[in-house]
């Protein structure tokens, strides 16, 4: 068979490849931004609560964002590539919003613990995904 002819099934192969390779990629791309804008979001509120939590006002807005930012996380879709380190979104999230709670309820050092155990799972989350081969987006532009 001569070249030419091999030319075209050879350039199929390899764009089919090359999807093959891309498309986890670009699907756990995908996945990374959207962990990276909930991680973000969480750890901005809970540092910001923190000298805040007897303002009534500011702690129900943290109530409302970090449910709503819970039911997106266990909502997302999450690519088989990075599953090790989902849970400890979760965690993470969870852990915040517990936080926030217990802002709600008055009590500080319960808001610590579980500010700082969010934390921890933040940190956890992030070293599985760099293990795993991937890097976390940075989010917005901070000045």
């Amino acid at each position: 068979m001569s070249l030419a002819r091999l030319r075209r099934p050879l350039m199929a192969g390899l764009v089919a490849l090359t999807a093959i390779c891309v498309a986890p990629t670009v699907f756990a791309g995908s996945y990374l931004d959207r962990a990276a804008l909930l991680l973000d979001e969480a750890r901005t509120e809970g540092d910001m609560l923190q000298p805040r939590t007897t303002d009534k006002e500011m702690v129900l807005i943290v109530q409302m964002l970090t449910s709503a930012r819970e039911k997106a996380g266990a909502k997302l879709e999450v690519p088989a590539a990075v599953a090790k380190a989902h849970p400890h979104l979760l965690l993470m999230l969870e852990n915040y919003e517990r936080a926030a709670d217990a802002a709600s309820a008055g009590n500080f050092k319960d808001f610590m613990k579980y500010t700082d155990t969010a934390r921890d799972e933040d940190r956890a989350f992030r070293a599985i995904i760099t293990e795993l081969g991937y890097t976390l987006p940075e989010v917005g532009a901070r000045r």
